[in-house]
């Protein structure tokens, strides 16, 4: 991993508002570049989503947020990426303790072959010895942020992998939620739901974003429009456009985004 600006004092200045800043962004697999000079701000406890063609970038960047492509061989990152005003490609950032503080659901929901209540709680356990009281409290207000727990509360010592697919993601969001992180990130969380669980999802998120900081890939742009605050276009790997939703659907300010938006892109 190769940051560019490793200084935790950095001359950046991030403004109270900002949960994230990125500046001067580059991801290279091997020798392929794969984001090339991304910039943008992420505003706290709003939703922003990040749209764009298939291969284009969205979750690369995503995965910038919390470092998972650390896990990928031969991938480097050049920038900056400031969350919460630090330099989280520092060389002396603490993994784990920033994955604590950004979840992240991915496209397919996977709990674990355990019960709903241990699915839950199974990051809160690798964390803190809880007593059982304030363990089983934990999962209670997770399920209930999750918009869960009126659907599950009598079913808690079953397998998580009998719900069905949107109460699976459901589920773990609950999981994320659990270690009361700041900042979800959700990459295309709703793509494998059917029309019910999708709303069902876009309605939580809505919710969510009134305690927590929310970053989204989405193929959909409809549901970019319903549940973001800010959006980005990128393409082959550039920022071509971020404003606030509203406006870059009505009044695009790049050719390149209004014929993405209007179907006229390839």
């Amino acid at each position: 991993m190769d940051a560019v600006s490793s200084s935790q004092s950095s001359l950046l200045e991030q403004p109270p508002e900002m949960a994230a800043m990125v500046r001067g962004l580059h991801v290279y697999y091997g020798q392929r570049l794969a984001l090339d000079n991304i910039s943008l701000d992420v505003r706290e406890k709003q939703v922003t989503a990040l749209i764009g063609p298939s291969g284009c970038g969205k979750s690369t960047l995503l995965r910038c947020f919390n470092r998972l492509n650390d896990l990928i061989d031969d991938c480097h990152v050049q920038g900056q990426v400031r969350l919460f005003n630090r330099n989280i490609y520092h060389p002396d950032e603490d993994i784990v303790a920033l994955r604590r503080q950004v979840g992240m659901v991915f496209q397919r929901p996977n709990p674990f072959p355990k019960s709903i209540f241990d699915n839950v709680a199974y990051g809160v356990r690798l964390q803190n010895k809880l007593p059982a009281r304030e363990l089983r409290e934990t999962v209670r207000w997770s399920l209930k942020a999750a918009a869960l727990w009126d659907e599950v509360k009598n079913r808690l010592d079953e397998s998580a992998l009998q719900l069905s697919s949107g109460q699976q993601q459901r589920l773990v969001i609950a999981r994320a939620l659990a270690v009361k992180p700041k900042v979800l990130l959700l990459d295309e969380p709703a793509s494998n739901l059917d029309p019910i669980s999708m709303l069902k999802l876009e309605e939580l998120i809505n919710e969510l974003k009134a305690n927590y900081t929310i970053i989204i890939v989405t193929h959909n742009m409809q549901q970019a429009a319903r549940v973001s605050d800010y959006t980005a276009f990128i393409d082959q790997g550039r920022l071509i456009e971020m404003t606030d939703t509203r406006s870059l659907f009505t009044h695009p300010q790049q050719k390149q985004t209004e014929d993405y938006i209007t179907g006229r892109y390839g």
